[in-house]
């Protein structure tokens, strides 16, 4: 069974998803950009821990503490 390690997640880490391409990453909260007009989210690459469902289905929230 799918199941996301939190414990491996970067401490700023929020969300956990894969892409079409079959590549995994944790995303941070999205904050505005400074002196522009759009947002922006860091990613870092992450685990794929075992997925293999639809990418489009794969989108996990951290856990509240």
């Amino acid at each position: 069974m799918f199941k996301v390690d939190w414990k491996q997640a970067p401490r700023e880490a929020r969300w956990w998803a894969m892409d079409a391409d079959g590549k995994a990453h944790w995303y941070c909260k999205p904050r505005a950009a400074a002196f522009t007009t759009f947002w922006y989210a860091d990613m870092t690459d992450a685990p794929i821990f075992g997925y293999d469902g639809d990418w489009k289905e794969s989108l996990q929230e951290r856990p509240a503490k």
